[in-house]
């Protein structure tokens, strides 16, 4: 069959942008998938082009038509098809013609079993039939995140798509493959940028001249990954202009966003007046991107400087009219920043957290300002734990604060900035550079990989803040369910974890924190999610340590036995990683697991061995040999090198084994009996104070 390049766009009014890379990936996938399923496309190169007016794919290799391919078609049982004397009944010929066959075809059938089967010749796919199927799976399958109905050119007839679509082109090398969708029947004809192409409509050749006629014709860079990469050279280019030293702010969503808002882009150098530089950078920078599409530039210690770039869609011989507008229309966003900021600082933060009992946090948990005098308990308890009186009272204290900036027009006007603002706030109000950093801290971390809180009483808030909203949603029965978690708790649960772990503090997870934080609430109010609380903590505890590479079994036998100190948690895995090295690793997990069978199953469980009842050499052994071994264990374990106490466990193995082997726990005797499982109780003892090694036993 004949091979030529296939390409397809779809030419819309502007996309949304935030949405553009999904929705130029999804078509070009979806469609070039389907025609390769259909065997029009084998071995096919595919080249995704999405532009604010055009959604496009080139693929390579298409062939008119499919080849045809032999086939096994499944007719019905051979007791309904044939009669006694073996001649084809009304339903089985009924069948056949509906398959285009006829009676001549009855001789050349094939019988499974019960069952008649018809071997035919199924001819493959033409390529109009298929791009067409390919197409309308294409826009089923976008992405869209809002749907719009619009009228086509007849008035009225309605089709629904993410944006009107006014032309659509399919090209199979030079020939026009006569699709349609949305009301649109294809052709060769596009249009290219939208007040800089050298002529209104391109007619393209054919597959292949796509990219480079809407770039000479069209003014258009239609790939979306040469657009980005474009504009990432031209910042860098026009940042060394700006000023040595200076760099753009580095943010991939906003390179992504404008990627998505120009077909041709052109880089330019705008600035403002350097008294807008006294207003906080964060709220400089955050209006200049939200708002603006700007990228602000920095200095090499990473401070603003009051210049920015601007990416236009349009090129003028004189950008100077381009330059102007963009700093005229920035300039009222700045402004409206500083208002924002000289107004907020004529009140301080402690007079502005009465206004909190106003604000509804949670229609069962109360006002915001009722979770601020419980994040402020839970804050205090935490600083007292840590560093006593003095790190508590400052804990109380910056717990108090850190809500009050949400009243402020700064994160009122920009929510983003919450906390960010609270500590500027807090300077002015000359609260100390510790209150300071731990308002803004307190949210942190925000996401994987984001920083923790700088200061001990930044880890305190922090903490109190997200067990807070830990037991308070758990205590009113919010969890999350599935893929829905409303509320972040899984965020705050492994910001718990990490502010732990990575800090190495000694905060008992359950008898402490978990216990502590729900005391603050009326019982009546969360009731005792207690230990629902601690399994959930611990989940993500547990999924946390396998993303780092530890295996289940590995994370499963120290976390069953660690369900408090989870800083000790890392140190515990490294020793167990080590014991399974062990040549008696192996033989020692299963005598472990062994052990806590029979433990489960006996009726009494007396921890003191009679050693007067000891009657085998072997039991006498494994009796010596734990009170070698466990002293040395118990005394690397106290000292906290857990390694060396797993691996004193090595010189259990052969009494172990021996004892298996050779002595019969469950005794006729009673007294017999008991001795022997309270040495097997010792043995259990000493062997599961790291971890429950029989959690690594296949």
């Amino acid at each position: 069959m004949t091979q030529k390049n296939l390409l397809v766009e779809l030419f819309v009014e502007e996309l949304p942008p935030k949405a553009l890379q999904k929705l130029g990936e999804s078509f070009a996938a979806t469609l070039s998938s389907s025609l390769q399923a259909q065997g029009l496309a084998n071995g096919s190169q595919i080249t995704a082009f999405a532009s604010p007016r055009r959604l496009a794919v080139h693929v390579t290799n298409v062939a008119a038509q499919a080849a045809d391919k032999a086939i096994s078609q499944k007719l019905m049982p051979a007791a309904v098809g044939l009669s006694a004397d073996g001649k084809a009944t009304p339903a089985l010929l009924k069948k056949l013609a509906s398959l285009g066959a006829d009676e001549s075809a009855v001789a050349k059938l094939k019988r499974e079993g019960d069952v008649l089967f018809l071997d035919a010749v199924q001819a493959g796919a033409k390529l109009i039939d298929g791009l067409q199927k390919a197409l309308d799976e294409a826009l089923t399958k976008l992405p869209i995140p809002k749907v719009m109905g619009y009228q086509l050119q007849d008035g009225w007839t309605t089709v629904n798509f993410v944006r009107p679509a006014h032309k659509l082109v399919a090209l199979h090398g030079s020939d026009v493959v006569p699709v349609s969708v949305l009301g649109l029947q294809a052709g060769r004809e596009t249009q290219g940028h939208r007040f800089e192409a050298s002529k209104p409509i391109i007619t393209l050749r054919d597959a292949d001249s796509y990219a480079e006629q809407l770039k000479t014709e069209g003014a258009v860079i239609a790939s979306y990954a040469e657009r980005r990469a474009e504009i990432a050279r031209q910042l860098q280019a026009a940042a060394v202009k700006a000023g040595a030293h200076l760099k753009p702010i580095a943010d991939e969503a906003l390179l992504d966003e404008v990627t998505a808002l120009v077909e041709r882009p052109n880089v330019l150098i705008g600035q403002f007046e350097e008294a807008f530089l006294e207003v906080p950078q964060e709220c400089l920078i955050l209006t200049m991107k939200a708002n603006q599409k700007y990228f602000p530039l920095l200095d090499a210690s990473g401070k603003l400087t009051n210049k920015f770039l601007i990416v236009s869609n349009i090129s003028p011989a004189d950008p100077s009219a381009v330059i102007g507008g963009n700093e005229r229309v920035v300039r009222p966003r700045l402004a409206d920043a500083k208002f924002f900021f000289d107004q907020d600082r004529k009140k301080t933060l402690a007079s502005r957290v009465a206004g909190l009992d106003k604000v509804v946090y949670h229609n069962k948990l109360g006002t915001q300002g009722e979770r601020v005098l419980r994040v402020a308990a839970i804050a205090k308890a935490i600083g007292e734990q840590l560093g006593g009186a003095k790190l508590a009272q400052q804990a109380e204290q910056a717990a108090t604060l850190a809500k009050a900036d949400l009243l402020t027009d700064m994160v009122g006007e920009f929510p983003e900035l919450q906390g960010i603002m609270g500590r500027y706030y807090a300077l002015h109000d000359g609260l100390g550079q510790d209150i300071a950093d731990a308002i803004e801290d307190h949210y942190k971390p925000r996401f994987a990989g984001d920083a923790l809180p700088r200061n001990q009483v930044g880890i305190c808030v922090a903490l109190a803040d997200k067990l807070e909203t830990l037991v308070g949603m758990f205590g009113i029965g919010q969890q999350p369910t599935g893929d829905k978690d409303p509320f972040a708790l899984r965020r705050h649960a492994l910001g718990v974890i990490r502010i732990i772990v990575e800090n190495d503090l000694d905060l008992p997870i359950y008898d402490f924190l978990i216990k502590q934080a729900f005391s603050i609430f009326p019982r009546e109010l969360v009731g005792s999610a207690h230990l629902e609380l601690l399994m959930f903590i611990n989940d993500r505890f547990s999924g946390l340590l396998r993303e780092q590479g530890n295996t289940a079994q590995e994370v499963d036998a120290v976390l069953s036995k660690n369900k408090l100190h989870l800083n000790l948690v890392n140190k515990q895995l490294i020793a167990v990683k080590a014991f399974a090295r062990l040549p008696e690793a192996e033989s020692l997990a299963a005598a472990n697991k062994r052990v806590g069978n029979i433990l489960k199953k006996a009726e009494t469980k007396s921890v003191t061995v009679d050693i007067t009842l000891l009657k085998e050499d072997a039991e006498q052994a494994l009796f010596e040999a734990l009170q070698n071994v466990t002293p040395k264990a118990d005394k690397a374990f106290a000292a906290g090198d857990y390694t060396a106490s797993l691996q004193a466990l090595a010189a259990l193995k052969a009494p172990v084994d021996s004892f298996f082997d050779k002595v019969m726990v469950n005794a006729d005797d009673p007294a017999l009996r008991n001795n022997r499982l309270a040495l097997l109780k010792q043995l259990h003892d000493a062997m599961n104070r790291v971890a429950d090694l029989s959690r690594l036993a296949g």
